[in-house]
Order: C-alpha cells, then structure tokens, then sequence
C-alpha cells in the first residue's frame, strides 16, 4: 500500500539544462545581441556616412522587415528556454530579473516589427517621393541639407511627414537600444556562471 505523496515529490526541481538547451540559448542570444550591435553601432554608421539618403533609406526599409523579425524570434525563443529550464516556484530574485529581461525584450522587439517599423519605413517612402519631385535625395549624409530645410519650411505636408518620422524613428531607436541593453545583461548574467572559458 503506498503512503501519502509528499509535498517533496510533487515540487518542481530546478534542474540543470542539457548542453543541447545551453547550446540553443547560446546561439540565439549571441546571434541576436551581435547582429543588433553591428546593425545599429556599424553597418547604420558607414552606410550614412557614404551611401545617398535615398539608396541608404531602400536599403533599410528591405533589410530592417529581416533584422526585426529574426530579433523577435530570439528574444521569443530566449524567454522561453530560460523560462523551461527555470519553474516560477524555484525562481532566485536574480533569476526573476533574468526573466523580467528576457520579458522586456520580446516586447521592445515587437513593438518595433509590428508597429514602429513598418510606419517609420512607409513614413520614409512618402517623404522619398515627395523629396524626388524637388530634386532631392541623391546627397551623401544624413544631415538636413539647405533646400531639404527650405522645403520643410515651404511644404506643410513634408514638414508633417518630417515630425512623424523623427518621431517614430526615434521609438523604433529607443525599442532597439532597449533590446541591445536586455540582451548585454543577459550576455553578462550567462558569463558571470561560465566556470571556464
């Protein structure tokens, strides 16, 4: 006859992961945290710095549907392998930090692929046409020309158009910033329990 099942046997155990899961976190969180820091700290730079406005912006607008997606999916994939191997009843206030992060990036990542992405880009495809009807875009940089400045200050509408793409552009930054600083801290959590390298 078997006796009472202990309240022992029936708790959750904070089990080590297979190197498998650890592989897996790995790569998803180094693939994300690196491709975020060459996006925003190296290819936005040079390609600013040396391409015209307009081929700088086509090229964004092709390659940032990619980059947020694959961002999304990492941050997603992230959460829910450390969420796996980590039950909730078991959880060290470091832990529920971890989580927390991991928490606040899914939802800076897609905030940025389903929202603050795709209205900067459809944003910048109207200011591309309106600026191409003036002549304008082919100029090397990323600073306001003068007769970019003179068509602000001329044309309402492009001046609107303006305003809202400063502003959705600098969301959109500011979820990116947030993913790129979630995903350091976790990078540095995961480093601070490496017994070797």
């Amino acid at each position: 006859m078997e006796g009472p099942v202990s309240s022992q046997d029936t708790m959750p155990t904070n089990t080590e992961p297979s190197n498998t899961i650890k592989l897996l976190h790995l790569v998803f969180l180094s693939t994300s945290w690196g491709m975020q820091v060459w996006v925003t700290f190296v290819a936005g730079f040079v390609m600013g710095s040396r391409l015209p406005r307009h081929t700088f912006g086509f090229i964004q607008g092709e390659l940032f549907p990619y980059y947020f997606h694959i961002g999304s999916a990492c941050a997603f994939l992230n959460l829910t392998l450390f969420a796996m191997c980590h039950p909730s009843e078991l959880l060290t206030e470091e832990q529920t930090t971890q989580i927390i992060i991991f928490f606040v990036c899914v939802a800076a990542s897609v905030l940025n692929t389903q929202w603050f992405g795709p209205v900067t880009s459809d944003i910048m495809v109207d200011l591309h046409l309106v600026e191409r009807s003036h002549g304008l875009g082919q100029e090397v940089g990323l600073v306001a020309t003068k007769s970019r400045r003179e068509l602000r200050a001329t044309n309402p509408s492009y001046r609107q158009l303006s305003q809202q793409f400063t502003l959705y552009h600098a969301l959109s930054s500011l979820c990116n910033l947030c993913c790129v600083a979630c995903n350091g801290l976790s990078l540095y959590y995961l480093a601070s329990r490496l017994s070797a390298l």
